[in-house]
């Protein structure tokens, strides 16, 4: 068998803050740092041995991948990877989630939040979140957005999926990605072909191990959720 770990980090001071993150390089809380040494515990104990990792270059996806490996007791190579960055969520860039819901109207929200393929509205290239002005962006292998739709991960996951992840997933391998919830469910969403419909109902809680488990032929099987 092959397997896929999909790890979302752990909680971050925006998730506890409830706005919208998506490329802003805030930090884990006291709680997400538990919780991704939690995650890796729990890789352990399921007897999971990792060949090779791929982390998100936010600072939250990398010091959860960095605690996880303090908890799974293990030494493998790492690789960070722009492609599998959070959703940017454009306008919607750092407002509080239960105020933009007051403002806009909680229908609209959830059409942005969990709708396909459309995207909150752009965020101006004057606003100091804008993706071109921040250097560590430059040297992105895609387009600087200024907003995206899950569709619009999908895009960009995709290929990245398809070039370095499965050339690398051989029998008996275990390959471990941190991430983000949307890049998370961008890949699902390619690997189990899952429609418009079925994705919206796909959660990824923070720092909670998910294994898609394949055939030693690449054919995908089942998900599964690792307790934590």
């Amino acid at each position: 068998m092959i397997t896929l770990l999909l790890v979302r980090h752990g909680q971050s001071q925006w998730n506890l803050e409830n706005r919208f993150t998506g490329w802003v390089d805030v930090d884990l809380t006291p709680q997400g740092e538990t919780e991704a040494l939690n995650a890796g515990k729990a890789l352990k104990k399921a007897g999971y041995v990792v060949d090779r990792a791929f982390v998100s270059p936010l600072k939250r996806a990398r010091k959860t991948a960095a605690i996880l490996q303090q908890g799974i007791e293990q030494e493998y190579p790492s690789s960070e990877s722009p492609e599998i960055i959070e959703r940017f969520y454009g306008g919607l860039t750092g407002l509080d989630k239960t105020e933009t819901a007051e403002k806009y109207g909680t229908e609209q929200v959830h059409i942005w939040r969990r709708s396909y393929d459309i995207a909150p509205p752009p965020l101006p290239e004057s606003s100091e979140h804008h993706p071109k002005n921040h250097p560590n962006f430059a040297g992105f292998p895609f387009t600087l957005p200024a907003t995206e739709s899950l569709k619009d991960v999908v895009a960009r996951v995709t290929p990245f999926y398809n070039t370095i992840l499965k050339p690398l997933m051989q029998p008996n391998k275990t390959i471990l990605l941190v991430a983000h919830g949307n890049s998370i469910r961008a890949l699902i969403k390619e690997i189990e072909q899952l429609n418009e419909e079925e994705i919206q109902a796909v959660e990824i809680p923070t720092a909670t191990p998910v294994a898609l488990i394949f055939d030693d032929a690449g054919k995908f099987l089942r998900r599964e959720t690792v307790t934590v």
